[in-house]
């Protein structure tokens, strides 16, 4: 039986909050995602999950350790090649939207195609429309973001993360501002979209029930992940 080759792998990475005395985050920590799966990070606060999900997004490099992509190491990168690799491969969600509230529904998704010159406007706004008819929100692409629901403006973000057709989703906290009913809906949105997109998810979240919906969950404990079993993490 052929393994699945990784996506993303972290190795030995170490990371440490700037300060007097150094805190660490990460401890020479290795995490191995492979193409198409779906990723629970849980762990108390303050404990360097959201520090983790800027690595992986390459908004922030590791002190030292490496971080590769398909094979190619992210961390010998210019700048520039890293926000050109961001804007192709990585799709963010965050707990709350950052919708412009100016722009409309359908704007709002559009944005991230604005910094690829090459990508076709026409291709992009048909893809648009159908990602925001799949998520119920057809009927409302003129709507600016304060008529919407929180539920509905996150389904928003949704869409925009998946614009420019990713390979990684990120998301931190992306339930956590909804109420019950809306968050489960999100979540299994997510899941779906993992799933018909093909597009690899790695989800921070404080919720059981967000994770539970993840292929898989680990823990980020004294700078380390640490599995966490199926039958312990749907408690």
């Amino acid at each position: 039986m052929s393994v699945a080759a990784p996506l993303l792998e972290l190795r030995a990475v170490s990371k440490s909050y700037p300060g007097p005395v150094p805190v660490p985050v990460l401890r020479e920590a290795s995490l191995t995602v492979t193409r198409g799966e779906s990723v629970a990070i849980i762990g108390p606060s303050g404990c360097g999950k959201s520090t983790v999900l800027n690595l992986l997004g390459t908004l922030d490099l590791p002190d030292s350790g490496s971080l590769t992509f398909e094979g190619r190491d992210l961390t010998k990168l210019s700048a520039k090649e890293l926000a050109a690799f961001r804007n192709r491969q990585v799709g963010f969600i965050f707990q709350n939207h950052h919708l412009l509230p100016q722009c409309s529904v359908l704007e709002n998704v559009l944005l991230p195609v604005l910094a690829d010159a090459k990508r076709s406007s026409v291709e992009a706004e048909a893809r648009a429309r159908k990602l925001l008819d799949r998520v119920g929100l057809g009927a409302r692409l003129d709507h600016l973001p304060g008529k919407l629901s929180g539920g509905e403006r996150q389904r928003v973000a949704v869409v925009r993360a998946l614009i420019n057709q990713p390979a990684l989703l990120l998301a931190d906290e992306p339930t956590g501002a909804l109420d019950r009913a809306s968050a489960t809906g999100i979540g299994q949105l997510l899941v779906e979209l993992n799933r018909e997109e093909g597009v690899t998810l790695i989800v921070v979240t404080h919720s059981p029930e967000l994770a539970a919906l993840m292929g898989r969950t680990v823990e980020l404990r004294d700078g380390q992940f640490v599995p966490v079993a199926a039958d312990v993490r749907r408690l």
